[in-house]
């Protein structure tokens, strides 16, 4: 038996990264189990980081203190902004990673980590004593002992790898799956589901004839993941390559057209449930029969491989097929496969079993993050590791749980839908899953969320005094443009016109441009002011939010000692049971008028209201 005391965190991918670090710098002893230390933060599908929506997750892990956003800033050969075109709150970071680098990066930052081991083994299943997880037994029959356990395994509880009519276990390509932890969860009485998800073939570059392809570049002045990454002669680290746009075409739908008497996905071999919005090309062939191409990004795997991903045409398809449709491709006529694409099956925890700190509602000190929750993408997974790890050590040292809300962060969005929604298919993050996006945008993360990474101990106290002079000279700005006149009206008047931005502000005030302001506080400056009657609207829609959110439903109130609430109501709220009456409110089945009895139940109750 080894005994760690704290915290057990099984599974090194992204989520597991993040959770084993916050817990370690935390003060909590904490053990990462992997099946293999060399794939610890392993791209298994694209090697980017960010885009719609999961760029704003990254910012947001970045400025609670966790390490995605430095360690893309550190291995990055393209970064590109997207929305540029559009406004602040749908604007997005997005890189491409060396993917090698950014796994060796990663790793080595959680092998220098103070009060973190990592030890290659495969959890088999779990320990429980008196209704507390309290550790792990190993494949190698070891007994790993610890106050809390993270479960951040992927897509390899029983992972089922298939490729054509070829099937076998995986956790992903090259990799064995975990057979007996979700066997575990099973007898300790938790749901567990199937879900599917998949990856497109690779190719060597040197076969590509990337001659009339769309070369795609990123930004010339490029802007860095991380609050803490200083823009100067020696970033990027890397030099910084393109990626190329081709297209499918009538032929390649035909030949996926004629064999999809051979895709597992339609002849009944996979059987779980894919991603609606990242379909493979056989299922957007079907489902989009009428649209002559798609779209594909021909993306490098890293500079020191010929390596590329073929982003857009993610299948399952015998090799046989798959060789044929890649070569049915412009650009890709006579491109070599290096790796198939498949699809992968794997055991997931509905959600809704959680609580909103992601601890199990079954099982304490046993905390879920990642896949194994039901989201896809590496983001969703590092936001849910960060959040678990904080909560995991939070628990220990006795505190209460670190809940974001939905006005707080798109990270809040994300949890409260998983554990009030649930999810029946792969999650994804969106902007427009965010009611709030206008306040929740990526380039004021830090001004959001800085406060709580520095009270748990995550950011540096350098980092938050950098945040503090940002924040006066922000409020310095304000109060100047306010004060300043300029043709009859105050600097902040005319800066509020479409056609000034704060540029313009410089060339007509020498004041302001001796000043030097900082980049990061002419942008928060020039967002404030351009659409401050739309933020001033959001946050008063955010103060109604926080009023229903601030209605506590104990944990022990009995639903079905309210006779006015419907059968679904009563049978969903016992389900999930929501910690306010905010959370009850966006549950699926409880309606308004149910909300609406709760409220008069909680206003009859003496001190049920929070």
């Amino acid at each position: 038996m080894i005994n760690y005391l704290d915290v057990i965190v099984v599974g090194g991918g992204h989520a597991g990264c993040e959770a084993a670090l916050a817990t370690a710098r935390m003060g909590q002893r904490t053990l990462l189990l992997t099946i293999n230390p060399d794939t610890i933060a392993q791209m298994s599908c694209n090697p980017a980081i960010g885009g719609m929506a999961k760029g704003q997750l990254v910012r947001e892990i970045d400025a609670l203190g966790g390490e995605m956003a430095k360690v893309i800033d550190a291995t990055a050969i393209q970064f590109h902004m997207l929305n540029t075109k559009k406004g602040p709150a749908v604007r997005s970071p997005r890189a491409q990673a060396d993917k090698r680098l950014y796994q060796k990066e990663m790793k080595h930052r959680l092998e220098a980590q103070k009060n973190l081991t990592i030890r290659q083994d495969v959890a088999e299943s779990l320990l429980v004593e008196n209704g507390k997880a309290v550790g792990v037994v190993g494949q190698t029959g070891t007994h790993y002992k610890a106050r809390a356990v993270i479960l951040t395994t992927g897509t390899f509880l029983k992972g089922l790898i298939h490729i054509g009519e070829s099937k076998r276990p995986g956790g992903r390509t090259g990799e064995p799956s975990a057979q007996g932890l979700s066997d575990s969860l099973r007898a300790l009485g938790f749901e567990v589901g199937r879900l599917k998800t998949g990856t497109p073939p690779r190719v060597n570059a040197r076969t590509i004839n990337f001659e009339g392809l769309q070369q795609q570049w990123g930004d010339t002045e490029p802007q860095p993941f991380s609050f803490s990454t200083k823009k100067d002669q020696e970033w990027p680290s890397h030099p910084q390559v393109p990626c190329h746009i081709t297209y499918t075409n009538a032929e390649t739908h035909k030949i996926i057209r004629e064999n999809l008497h051979r895709a597992p996905l339609y002849t009944g071999q996979i059987k779980a449930v894919g991603p609606r919005y990242c379909p493979s090309i056989e299922d957007k062939i079907v489902r989009f029969a009428d649209k002559g191409q798609h779209q594909i990004f021909l993306e490098p795997e890293g500079l020191d491989t010929l390596e590329t991903y073929c982003n857009g045409i993610a299948t399952s398809l015998p090799c046989d097929v798959q060789e044929r449709l890649v070569r049915s491709i412009r650009g890709l006529e006579k491109a070599e496969i290096i790796r198939y694409g498949y699809a992968i099956e794997y055991d997931f925890v509905p959600p809704t079993q959680l609580k909103p700190t992601l601890e199990t509602k079954l099982v304490e000190n046993l905390f879920l993050a990642g896949q194994i929750n039901g989201t896809s993408g590496y983001e969703e997974a590092a936001s849910q590791g960060i959040m678990a790890g904080i909560n995991a050590a939070l628990k220990l040292e006795g505190g209460g749980g670190f809940v974001l809300d939905r006005s707080e962060a798109y990270i809040g969005v994300l949890i409260d839908d998983l554990v009030t929604k649930g999810t029946l298919e792969p999650y994804r993050m969106f902007t427009s899953r965010a009611e709030y996006r206008l306040i929740l945008r990526q380039d004021n993360a830090d001004r959001r969320l800085m406060k709580y990474g520095y009270k748990f101990g995550l950011i540096p106290q350098g980092q938050w005094k950098s945040l503090e002079e940002k924040e006066s000279l922000i409020a310095w700005t304000r109060a100047y443009l306010q004060d300043t006149p300029y043709e009859g009206q105050s600097l902040e008047k005319f800066l509020r016109k479409p056609e000034v931005d704060f540029a313009r502000l410089l060339t007509i005030n020498p004041f302001l441009r001796e000043k030097g302001l900082p980049p990061g506080v002419k942008e928060q400056v020039e967002i404030e002011v351009k659409y401050e009657g739309y933020i001033q609207r959001q946050m008063a829609h955010v103060e109604k939010f926080k009023k229903m959110e601030s209605w506590s439903l104990p944990p022990w109130l009995d639903y079905q000692e309210i006779p006015e609430l419907r059968k679904e109501a009563r049978q969903k709220l016992l389900e999930i049971r929501p910690a306010s009456l905010g959370q009850a409110a966006r549950i699926s089945g409880v309606s308004p008028a149910d909300v609406s009895i709760l409220m008069v139940y909680l206003t009859s109750k003496s001190g049920a209201r929070g």
